[in-house]
């Protein structure tokens, strides 16, 4: 079992970047939304119930991949709503089932959030689209994307269009 965990701040690619990820590599698509949606038609966003189901789910999702041996590809935006040591405890789940986990961070300037943030694309998984609360945010988000384990693979998304990105990781994956 392989998780490829792409993570970075707002805007960075990440949806899109995995998406073509998938389409390159052939490995399923687990984005950050489809949980994150679920949850908030019921819970607020940052809630105790909303924090606590969307990682139930997404934990039980990785325990079910490694136990079928699936591979996947997963989006994450590091922030003050999931734990600290989430990323951590992922890593110790794979790598003590014999899988690996690939980290890999999409960097993108504040300037570069700032002007992607508003775009229409965003809309579709219910995406931060607001500029005051990016803003606000900023700090945060980088705050936590810092905090993560050393990435596998770097890429600057304003420096490397997402098709260019999407083929840098998946011939690293299928060297891995």
């Amino acid at each position: 079992m392989h998780l490829i965990l792409v993570y970075g701040p707002p805007a960075a690619g990440k949806y899109t970047v995995s998406k073509r990820v998938a389409e390159l590599t052939g490995l399923p698509l687990f984005h950050n939304h489809l949980v994150v949606d679920a949850v908030a038609a019921v819970f607020p966003f940052g809630s105790d119930n909303f924090v606590r189901l969307r990682e139930q789910f997404w934990m039980d999702t990785f325990a079910a991949a490694i136990s079928d041996g699936r591979s996947l590809i997963f989006t994450y935006q590091p922030e003050n709503s999931v734990a600290a040591d989430f990323p951590d405890r992922v890593q110790t789940l794979v790598e003590a089932a014999g899988g690996r986990i690939t980290f890999v961070h999409l960097h993108l300037s504040r300037e570069g959030q700032i002007d992607r943030i508003a775009n229409a694309d965003r809309a579709k998984f219910g995406k931060l689209r607001d500029l005051n609360i990016l803003k606000a945010n900023l700090d945060q988000f980088e705050a936590c994307t810092d905090a993560m384990p050393t990435a596998d693979i770097r890429i600057d998304t304003a420096q490397t269009a997402p098709d260019r990105a999407a083929e840098i990781i998946a011939k690293a994956v299928r060297s891995a």
